[in-house]
């Protein structure tokens, strides 16, 4: 039986069409008649898909991914990818299936439109949970096809244009993810025209008075530095025709945020800032650059240690060029770029540069290698880390390279962020190399492994076979990878100890209770899993070998059936049960208070005081998470405390109070103050107690002072 004919589609409105025009136009400057007339249909079907919908601009909502398919156009990308663009909304708000896309225009077109849909249905959202894992899931798109993430750019472009219309609340969230995600992901696939374009409008969206401020500062200083400027272009086109050097000479003005974040980070005001123009010079072959860069040292005299050669070691995005630093006229520093015509163009466009300059040969398809090796390296940060938190922390560092250039004996460069360890070293090696590394030499000297790598230095591992990753690198390692291998392997490696552990301590806890632990029914295991949120025996073994879960909890609720009352008699709390038991910080628990427990994944016992507010609700909602817990006679351990003092404004009274807690036997952990009202001031101590008789000792001894007008616990 044949299907029945598609519905006629209805015409565009005239101004969707009106917004095509020109995209048509830059589309038929590099596509066949064939492939035009294929654009052409997805649009058709696009704005009947659309047709009524509006955007908040009050615009036809068309326009939107008419306006992303232009974009993608600059850059001369493929059919497939602009029917994508075209169509990138259409499941998501319209009844079309991707079916009916795959059967229209093909299954690859399908997928991208696919892969961009899954990413919008899970827009991120105010939750860091529900943010970590959508970040996962587009990167997995991502590594698929590169295009998917072209695609995402481009929509995030045009909707950071057009953002104005958008609740002030949401803009700044969208602004802020811009500036987080999309902006350092355009930046690592060398797409630097749409990295500073994205930078700048979330910059404005984010910060408006910040950025209408600077936007007039840099205004005023355009005309008071045009003839510094005008000199310097000058004097750099002379020095270059007088040495017959073909090229081409641009005065560039640093973006905004550039601008910005160099005031931010070195605590600079806006007229200290004086680099706010630089140059780029853009010549013939790549000899001309190091002879462009020898005549500029002779013109003006470089800044020591300013000097960067991305040409010999380019970046890790493909980036090419020569950076150098010079003191111009009136000892202004002047930035100059050198780069050929090549360069240039991969420097603007990136990984896009693959479709827009096929023909360019050797550094396009080295630049899709480094491209492909980075995203393969996304994959297998997310096999290493379980954790969607671990997962979007590991990559936030990849996306912010600040890079050091380190040699292997045999001469291998390697790009290391900046403050990398000789540990970051040996994972960027080899994940074998990492695991088994004991020491290292720096050019020929034993150093200890945390030592941080600086440019040039030659970098050699030493291994053992009996040797194993130690917890404490993670406390210095900085790339993703090596915080990733270590945590998994960790995690690998203690699994079996701490299962085998967990099962001794919980059959010692069935046996306080008088209970073997071979008569206990599945059923009840069943009970414990479903409560507890664990797949497997062996999973709550190892969260007690590991603290996570406290045996005395676990077996009475393997013997307490669902159908009895629990009658057992509470569990008893030393305090020094370390991760298996933690103390709330809303109530500050202490020995002598009432108290009440609650297991929480990853966490294990909590203890709070059984009237802490911060717990009523859900107490009431569900009982049956809640255990009765009391304290040991002595716990032989000091536990936190807080009080607020009120006194008068005395000099030297802070000192008197102090010594009051010292003489009590207690030590201060914290100290605080609030600002002075009037004649007092409140002063907040977080102190080390025993339990309620020792504190209440320390609050009588500080009540005696005739400074002193109030005392009190406090317990937030």
């Amino acid at each position: 039986m044949e299907p029945a004919p598609a519905p006629p589609e209805p015409a565009a409105a005239p101004a969707a069409d009106a917004a095509y025009e020109p995209v048509r136009k830059a589309l038929a400057t590099y596509l066949s008649p064939d492939d035009l007339e294929q654009i052409d249909t997805a649009y058709r079907f696009a704005a009947a898909a659309h047709a009524g919908q509006l955007r908040m601009s009050g615009e036809a909502y068309v326009t939107h991914p008419v306006a992303v398919t232009g974009i993608l156009a600059s850059w001369h990308l493929d059919p497939q990818a602009l029917v994508a663009a075209l169509l990138h909304d259409v499941t998501e708000d319209t009844p079309v299936g991707m079916e009916e896309i795959g059967t229209r225009f093909g299954a690859v077109a399908a997928e991208l439109v696919d892969g961009v849909s899954k990413l919008d249905r899970i827009e991120f959202q105010s939750q860091e949970d529900a943010q970590a894992e959508n970040f996962r899931k587009m990167l997995m798109a991502m590594s698929r096809d590169v295009r998917v993430i072209l695609i995402k750019l481009a929509d995030r472009l045009h909707n950071m244009r057009t953002l104005d219309a958008v609740p002030s609340e949401q803009r700044r969230r969208i602004a802020r993810e811009t500036l987080d995600i999309y902006a350092p992901i355009a930046n690592r696939l060398g797409l630097n025209g749409v990295y500073r374009e994205l930078q700048d409008l979330a910059f404005r969206h984010l910060y408006p008075l910040r950025y209408r401020v600077l936007a007039k500062a840099v205004q005023a200083a355009r005309g008071n530095r045009r003839e510094l400027v005008g000199k310097i272009l000058e004097a750099i086109k002379r020095r270059l025709s007088e040495l017959a050097i073909e090229a081409e000479v641009q005065g560039r003005e640093k973006h905004l945020y550039s601008i910005y974040r160099k005031m931010r980070e070195k605590s600079l005001s806006f007229s200290q800032v004086l680099d706010i123009y630089g140059f780029r010079v853009i010549v013939r072959d790549a000899s001309s650059c190091y002879l462009t860069l020898g005549a500029l040292h002779q013109l003006f005299r470089p800044v020591p240690g300013k000097f960067k050669d991305y040409i010999a070691i380019p970046k890790a995005n493909g980036y090419r060029a020569v950076h150098t630093t010079l003191i111009g006229p009136y000892g202004t520093p002047v930035e100059i770029q050198i780069r050929t015509r090549e360069m240039h163009q991969v420097a603007e466009t990136g990984v896009a540069s693959h479709w827009l300059y096929k023909d360019s040969g050797k550094s396009l398809s080295e630049l899709q290698q480094m491209t492909h090796k980075w995203l393969q390296s996304l994959l297998d940060l997310q096999s290493a880390s379980g954790d969607p938190h671990e997962f979007l922390d590991n990559v936030k560092i990849d996306l912010y390279p600040d890079e050091v250039y380190v040699f292997t004996p045999k001469g291998r460069i390697l790009a290391l962020p900046r403050g990398a360890t000789a540990v970051d070293f040996a994972y960027a090696v080899h994940t074998d190399v990492g695991n088994r590394c004991i020491a290292c030499r720096i050019n020929r000297e034993l150093m200890p492994l945390r030592t941080e790598l600086r440019n040039g230095e030659q970098i050699e591992i030493i291994t053992a076979a009996h040797a194993n990753p130690n917890p404490a690198w993670l406390s210095y390692v900085k790339t993703g990878k090596a915080r990733s291998e270590i945590r998994h392997y960790l995690k690998t490696m203690q699994y079996a100890e701490s299962a085998a552990l967990g099962e001794r301590l919980l059959n010692r806890a069935l046996q306080a209770l008088g209970v073997n632990a071979g008569v206990i029914e599945p059923a009840a295991w069943d009970r414990l899993m479903r409560q507890g949120a664990a797949k497997s025996r062996q999973e709550v073994y190892t969260d007690i070998g590991l603290g996570k879960r406290l045996a005395a909890v676990v077996a009475r609720r393997l013997v307490t059936r669902e159908d009895e009352p629990r009658t057992l008699a509470p569990v008893v709390i030393r305090g020094s049960e370390g991760m298996a038991v933690q103390f709330a910080t809303c109530c500050w628990p202490i020995p002598g208070d009432a108290i009440v427990g609650s297991i929480k994944k990853g966490q294990g016992l909590i203890v709070h005081l059984a009237d802490c507010g911060a717990i009523r609700k859900s107490r009431a909602a569900k009982p049956e998470n809640w255990i009765d817990v009391e304290w040991e006679p002595e716990p032989g351990r000091l536990f936190d405390a807080q009080i607020r003092v009120e006194a008068e404004n005395h000099r030297g009274v802070l000192a008197r109070v102090a010594a009051e807690i010292a003489a009590a036997g207690s030590n201060i952990q914290n100290v605080g103050m609030d600002a002075e009202r009037g004649a007092y001031s409140s002063l907040y101590f977080t102190l080390q107690v025993s339990g309620r008789v020792h504190l209440a000792r320390i609050l009588r001894r500080i009540r005696r002072l005739p400074e002193v007008s109030r005392i009190g616990r406090t317990r937030e």
